[in-house]
């Protein structure tokens, strides 16, 4: 392992950590009820946690306008899945481990909502239907079959004051993002003013597509 005095049973971790309280516990429930339903339709942001067969695990953004994620029934949910860079992390993970949790955040908002469940991609056309946002359609939906649910509670967005702008650090000494990712890319012709340029263009035309690469 790559760190010491490693914990890696359950024991281990009870010997340091106590035993939740009931209410944390009971807040977890298995269906999606009115107070759910309403949290989801208000969210216009979600973290999408997926793993692979192997377990290698990756978290991508996803966001739309309140309630991009649509509540099917008590039981479902349909993500749609809009333009992005094409690597396909998360579907291509999906494809081998059908495991997937959502947190779903809304502005202002400390506490979130977490959904964890089992995907299926589909290009079900009543699915895509109930997708449809504006004249956008998706090409393909995440359908997720909820298994618990829960509200998680406010200590990390408060720690983190992530909605408190007074609390945003100064990011005036930190490189662009293009010039990180000049740097990353190694790319000779991608130099930092061409990255700059094809970012802009591609979230100028794609941000509301169902394809695209950035």
């Amino acid at each position: 392992m790559p760190f010491a005095d490693a914990l890696t049973t359950l024991a281990d971790l009870r010997s340091i950590y106590r035993e939740p309280s009931r209410p944390s516990l009971a807040k977890q429930i298995d269906h999606l009820d009115e107070h759910c339903r309403d949290f989801i339709g208000r969210s216009p942001f979600a973290l999408l946690a997926t793993s692979d067969g192997a377990g290698r695990v990756d978290v991508s953004p996803r966001g739309g306008n309140p309630g991009f994620v649509r509540v099917l029934d008590d039981h479902r949910l349909a993500l749609p899945d809009m333009a992005g860079n094409n690597r396909l992390d998360s579907l291509g993970n999906l494809v081998d481990n059908p495991g997937v949790g959502l947190f779903f955040c809304i502005p202002g908002l400390d506490e979130g909502l977490r959904v964890n469940g089992r995907a299926t991609i589909t290009t079900d056309p009543g699915v895509l239907d109930a997708c449809v946002d504006g004249d956008i359609r998706p090409r393909v939906a995440i359908g997720i079959d909820v298994d618990e649910v829960f509200i998680h509670c406010a200590k990390a967005m408060r720690r983190g004051r992530l909605w408190h702008p007074d609390a945003w650090p100064d990011l005036s000494d930190m490189p662009s993002v293009a010039c990180i990712l000049a740097d990353h890319y190694e790319i000779p012709e991608l130099d930092v003013a061409a990255v700059e340029a094809r970012l802009a263009d591609s979230y100028e035309r794609t941000i509301w597509m169902v394809g695209g690469e950035v």
